[in-house]
């Protein structure tokens, strides 16, 4: 039986980490401070050889009604999508939330999530976009850097499966950041959760893959969370390694699409709007040479159009 005060279903709030000293209490407290309160946080830790195991533990002691935390097996490292895993095999509520230890939530966010579920029954998933967070560094030029991270998805409208998936493919639009989404747990645990093969870089594309494929979205036009933005982020130094980057080839990324086609195939999907999707997503491994000449020329073109009203500043008119 879900747990429940006053008729309300209890949401959990899923913070997985590792070594995160210098965020977790932020994030911890921006669950605090919800104007929801029937909530249960679980604090996964991957491992952690820092302090923030023993800060997650003492929020665990502190307010155990409140509070759980969860490790794996000897404390070992296994990677951000079974982290996130055994959050959600641990979990007791109707609906599911996550909070990376370094970002944080605005009180209002599970309220007005939680509120959106409601007034449209059919949705699975409530979605939102994120604001990216420089400002938490208190230094004045950083203020100007924050900004909204669009999803180019029309808000305040149902998506019906797979809509979303086929359009991804296409790169016409992102992902949500995990934390800005509120998710049955039912249909969570149809789907089997996060992709474990993917340790870290693509973890949230793979999993939001198999979002799109089967659960019916609406979109927020507000956001509810805050992505702060660092050099010890996942995806910042992924960036820095050449794991990442958005306009080239990568084997992460070719791993991921390779993923996808089994993945597609596994369920057995017949939409050929997303198969024809993926087959151009592949394209440029299969013809390299073709790509980095499309590469190229998108970064040329602004050049060309620049030169091109300077040497034809009018149209020609006969």
């Amino acid at each position: 039986m879900t747990e429940q005060i006053n008729n309300q279903p209890l949401i959990t709030c899923i913070t997985i980490f590792l070594n995160a000293e210098k965020f977790i209490e932020e994030a911890i407290e921006s669950v605090f401070a919800q104007t929801y309160d029937n909530w249960e946080l679980l604090l996964v830790d991957d491992g952690s050889t820092d302090s923030s195991t023993a800060i997650a533990l003492q929020y665990a002691k502190k307010y155990p009604e409140k509070v759980r935390y969860i490790e794996h097996d000897h404390h070992q490292n296994r990677g951000m999508s079974a982290t996130r895993n055994l959050g959600i095999h641990n979990a007791k509520g109707e609906y599911l939330a996550f909070l990376d230890a370094d970002d944080v939530w605005l009180p209002q966010k599970l309220e007005k999530q939680l509120a959106t579920m409601k007034s449209h029954p059919q949705a699975t998933v409530v979605s939102s976009s994120t604001q990216y967070w420089y400002s938490w560094t208190g230094n004045p030029e950083d203020r100007q850097r924050d900004h909204i991270r669009e999803l180019w998805i029309p808000p305040n409208r149902l998506f019906q499966p797979p809509q979303l998936l086929a359009l991804l493919l296409q790169k016409k639009i992102h992902t949500p950041a995990t934390c800005s989404v509120l998710i049955r747990r039912e249909f969570l645990e149809t789907i089997g959760g996060f992709e474990e093969r993917f340790r870290g870089m693509y973890e949230d594309q793979a999993f939001f893959a198999k979002v799109f494929l089967k659960a019916s979205i609406f979109v927020e036009p507000d956001y509810w969370d805050r992505y702060r933005q660092h050099t010890d982020s996942s995806c910042a130094i992924a960036q820095k390694t050449g794991q990442y980057h958005p306009f080239k080839t990568n084997p992460a990324h070719l791993a991921f699409l390779n993923w996808i086609a089994d993945y597609l195939s596994q369920e057995d999907v017949k939409d050929s709007e997303v198969w024809q999707a993926l087959q151009k997503g592949l394209r440029p491994y299969q013809h390299p040479r073709l790509y980095f000449f499309l590469y190229f020329f998108e970064r040329i073109k602004p050049k060309l159009h620049r030169i091109r009203q300077k040497i034809w500043p009018l149209p020609v008119r006969y």
